[in-house]
């Protein structure tokens, strides 16, 4: 290994620590349902094609998606990458523009056996919990329940769950492979709430305050298949088709609830007293998806990908979440490489484009989410500089009370090298 490619390594271990994996991602309301927004297992080269990838094999990438496709690394890849988003939201009456930004996914793959099995290690978030609502609750008489005050508030949430995982591609035969995948998932989650409580003849304006703190941990599994047939028609094109699933599980979680109060002048705290501590689990929903692709090899390729999950199994601490449904995403895309081989440097460029719809059940609604997505991956070698672009919106003002335009960055590098290998000269 290269020296410049182990500072590269290092510099990126560096700048993991000190920022964290969890999501950071733009202030979302769409974050409060469930476990958070869920960020996906797309690198920066397959988000620039809507997401892409349960069937295409990849010499020069990492394959997060489908782990029976690891088998087609024949060199060792490092991939890292950061993501940014830029979000304007609109609930009828008012209207604003976040932004935010982590690091998306840091990991590595190389050969156990030429062509037979590859294994990969990664580091990167699973869910992003990120919202600040402002909003009024009224306040009923118990007799006659009539509203005879209205009370503000203000609800904060932010963390997220981020998952270390491990994957292993084994080809079974010619042109079939087969995938499994380990990770653990792990994170926490924080919900604080304020309310202002008007009281007659009451000298110190109070707030009652209720947080709440979720730690969750656990292991899930998954695994893919892959059939990919290549030298059709003259030999020059590939015919593809992947499959995945992720097996549903509990994964424990223990959550610490308090309520407090107030001095409102101050911010002196009043009372504290620790509310309760639940333990229990999370139940997480099996998925599973499937891909086909059609490429002329090294020149370009196109496919189409769907996976679905059903929320409605979810449980939070092993009670019902009932303002979840059936979520489903599709994605099509495709990339073009003018020519490999070409001296000119934007001809070896790869250029992508895709588009995705990924409607989900929140609050007992519908949130439609469709986004159309750019990239491209400058090549430096036998590695690459990969950027991609998504511009989206999610919900509707009518539908759902809130409507989001959001734009998101992606950007990675690809280092492939052949590691592990013992010199036979000096």
């Amino acid at each position: 290994m290269s020296v410049s490619r182990g500072v590269f390594i290092c510099f990126s271990l560096i700048l993991l620590a000190n920022i964290g994996v969890y999501g950071q991602a733009a202030n979302s309301p769409y974050t409060t349902f469930g476990i958070g927004e869920n960020y996906g297992n797309a690198l920066a080269n397959n988000q620039g094609m809507g997401g892409l990838g349960f069937s295409q094999p990849q010499y020069w990438y990492l394959n997060n998606q489908n782990p029976a496709l690891l088998v087609y690394n024949t060199f060792t890849v490092f991939q890292a990458g950061l993501v940014g988003e830029q979000l304007k939201f609109n609930n009828g009456t008012t209207t604003g523009m976040t932004r935010g930004g982590n690091m998306n996914y840091l990991a590595i793959a190389f050969p156990v056996k030429h062509m037979k099995v590859t294994t990969s290690l990664g580091l990167m978030p699973y869910t992003n919990v990120n919202f600040n609502l402002t909003y009024s609750e009224t306040v009923d008489d118990a007799a006659t329940g009539q509203v005879i005050d209205t009370v503000s508030v203000s609800e904060q949430g932010n963390g997220g769950l981020t998952q270390l995982y491990w994957s292993t591609g084994f080809k079974v035969a010619k042109d079939l492979a087969l995938g499994v995948k380990a990770s653990y998932v792990f994170g926490s989650v924080s919900n604080l709430i304020y309310k202002d409580i008007p009281i007659e003849g009451q000298s110190i304006p109070i707030v009652s305050g209720y947080n709440q703190n979720a730690y969750s941990k656990g292991f899930l599994l998954g695994g893919g298949l892959s059939y990919s047939k290549d030298s059709l028609l003259n030999g020059e094109y590939r015919f593809s088709l992947g499959a995945i699933y992720d097996f549903g599980g509990n994964i424990s979680s223990k959550r610490d609830e308090e309520f407090f109060s107030l001095n409102a002048i101050n911010g002196d705290t009043l009372l504290t007293p620790v509310l309760n501590t639940l333990e229990g689990y999370l139940t997480l929903p099996a998925g599973f998806g499937g891909g086909i692709s059609f490429a002329k090899e090294r020149v370009w390729s196109i496919g189409f990908d769907y996976y679905y999950q059903d929320w409605t199994t979810f449980r939070s601490l092993s009670r019902v979440e009932d303002d979840l449904g059936e979520a489903w995403k599709m994605a099509l895309g495709g990339e073009y490489t003018p020519d490999y081989a070409a001296t000119d440097f934007f001809k070896r460029v790869t250029y992508r484009i895709g588009v995705s719809k990924a409607p989900f059940f929140a609050n007992g609604k519908k949130v439609d989410d469709f986004g159309i997505n750019f990239g491209f991956s400058l090549p430096a070698g036998r590695s690459s500089i990969d950027i991609a672009l998504k511009a989206g919106q999610r919900g509707s003002v009518t539908e759902n009370g809130l409507k989001e335009n959001y734009i998101k960055a992606y950007l990675g590098v690809t280092l492939n090298d052949q590691w592990f290998v013992k010199r036979k000269f000096d």
